[in-house]
């Protein structure tokens, strides 16, 4: 991957194997995050990296961190006794 701002959906689609037309269904549908530009799309390199699964957004970690102290919350006996197994 190239240090740039901005990925044309052309790029995005050969950086993530898919067709051009795939790529801008998953942006209409919301799955790559894109800006408007005129006619075309372009998309953050942040939103690559994170569709590549390189990093994680904040938002993403407080889910995680909030579904990991639910779980603990309430199977906490139950993964204690895993635990000790």
């Amino acid at each position: 991957m190239k240090d740039q701002e901005f990925y044309s959906v052309v790029e995005v689609a050969g950086l993530l194997g898919l067709s051009r037309i795939a790529v801008f269904k998953k942006i209409k549908k919301g799955e790559i995050k894109a800006i408007r530009i005129g006619r075309s799309y372009a998309v953050p390199a942040s939103s690559l990296a994170h569709i590549l699964g390189r990093t994680l957004g904040e938002t993403e970690k407080k889910d995680i961190e909030a579904a990991v102290k639910r779980a603990v919350a309430e199977y906490g006996e139950v993964l204690e006794k895993l635990g000790r197994e």
